[in-house]
C-alpha cells in the first residue's frame, strides 16, 4: 500500500514538473485566450486607438534619440507598408484609420475592381512604419513625454539610453596592425 501512495505521489510531481507555470503580475488582468480575444474585438474606440500603435522607422527613432518607439496612428501621418503584397511601395499618406476593423487606408495601395473602377486596399496596421508624423501640439507632448520615460527606464536599468550601437575604434586599429606581409 505505501508504494502505491509514493508511486502517485511521484507521478503528480512529474506531471507539475512538465507544466510551464509564468508567474502572473497582476491578478486582474486574465490570462485566458477567450477573454483577451472577446477584449480585443469588442474595444471601444479610444481603447482601439492605443492598440494601434505603429512603430517609428528607424531614422525617426535615431531623430528622438530613442531605439524604437510607437505611436497611436493618425489620419494624415505618412506610413512605409514592411510586410505583405504592397510592400514595394513608395511611402504614402494615411487616408483613414479605420478602428472597427483595425485597418488603414493608404494613399497610393489600390486595386481595380472587375468592372475597371479603383479601390483602396485596406492594410493591417501591424505591416507598416511611420515615415513622417503629422504633428500638433498634443503629439509633439506625446513624443516628448514617451521619449523622456523610455530613456528615464533605460538608464535605470544602466543601458545606453540612446540604443545606438556604437562600434568600438579600438578594435578597427588592431584589425589593421594585425595585417602584416611576411614576405
Amino acid at each position: 500500500f505505501f508504494l502505491v501512495v509514493h508511486h502517485c505521489v511521484v507521478i503528480n510531481n512529474n506531471l507539475s514538473q512538465n507544466k510551464s507555470v509564468t508567474m502572473k503580475y497582476n491578478k486582474f488582468v486574465s490570462s485566458s485566450r477567450r477573454k483577451n480575444r472577446r477584449r480585443h474585438f469588442n474595444a471601444p474606440s479610444h481603447i482601439r486607438r492605443q492598440i494601434m500603435g505603429v512603430a517609428l522607422s528607424k531614422q525617426l527613432c535615431r531623430e528622438y534619440g530613442v531605439p524604437r518607439l510607437t505611436l497611436p496612428i493618425r489620419r494624415d501621418d505618412i506610413v512605409k507598408v514592411i510586410t505583405g503584397k504592397f510592400k514595394d511601395e513608395t511611402p504614402a499618406k494615411v487616408i483613414r484609420v479605420h478602428r472597427k476593423k483595425y485597418r488603414l487606408f493608404i494613399d497610393n495601395i489600390q486595386r481595380e475592381k472587375a468592372n475597371g473602377a479603383q479601390v483602396k486596399v485596406p492594410i493591417a496596421y501591424s505591416n507598416v512604419v511611420i515615415t513622417k508624423l503629422k504633428l500638433d501640439g498634443y503629439r509633439k507632448n506625446l513624443i516628448k513625454k514617451k521619449v523622456q520615460r523610455k530613456l528615464r527606464a533605460r538608464s535605470r536599468l544602466g543601458l545606453d539610453p540612446s540604443g545606438l550601437k556604437q562600434q568600438k575604434k579600438s578594435d578597427k586599429t588592431d584589425k589593421t596592425e594585425t595585417k602584416v606581409d611576411l614576405d
